[in-house]
């Protein structure tokens, strides 16, 4: 688990767990830059990826898996998104989100379930690409001709509230169009 420099009682609730879970912290550096930290403590054949906010349905990972032992070809596997606003906003906190979107497929980290050597072969995520790591990563992942499934099922719920980065940035396009840059210009170079 790593801690992208919270606020809140993140390192406490941790410790309730023992040696059961790795903890590390550090300072506030981005979605991307704890992904890659995570990546770097792991040790195991596959990588998944929760945000703090977020939650895995309980047969997430089974389905997954059973997808990538079904083909061995297959890299990485994705499913469905359910939002939902958490609970503890107030009426007006509520107000001023966006209402929760129906579920379907999202090709995020968080639905994500990727052989370890098929991350590699793409290689970290973006820690200067804002809240466009996401784009970022899965065009590079198209572009090393990653072979992907998206499961019907749903996967992962979703929080929403004032403080989603997604939801949060004023003007988050900047990010993308940087990334859909870099993208095109790496289509556009020699093969490497």
């Amino acid at each position: 688990m790593v801690d992208d420099g919270s606020e809140d009682e993140t390192r406490s609730v941790a410790e309730t767990y023992g040696d059961r879970i790795r903890f590390t912290s550090q300072e506030r550096s981005g979605a991307g830059a704890a992904r890659n930290t995570a990546v770097g403590l792991a040790n195991g054949d596959y990588l998944a990826f929760l945000d703090a906010d977020d939650r895995f349905l309980p047969e997430k990972l089974e389905h997954q898996l059973a997808a990538l032992h079904a083909d061995p070809d297959l890299d990485m596997v994705f499913g469905h998104v359910r939002e939902f606003v958490s609970p503890e906003l107030s009426a007006e906190e509520r107000a001023a989100i966006r209402p929760p979107a129906e579920p379907s497929p999202w090709t995020a980290p968080n639905l994500m379930l990727i052989r370890r050597d098929s991350f590699d072969r793409v290689g970290p995520f973006s820690a200067d690409a804002g809240v466009a790591d996401l784009v970022d990563w899965y065009a590079r992942s198209v572009e090393a001709r990653l072979k992907s499934l998206i499961l019907p099922e749903i996967v992962l719920e979703r929080r929403l509230h004032s403080a989603n980065s997604g939801l949060r940035e004023q003007s988050p396009h900047s990010d993308y169009l940087r990334v859909i840059r870099a993208a095109m210009e790496r289509r556009r170079s020699p093969q490497r």
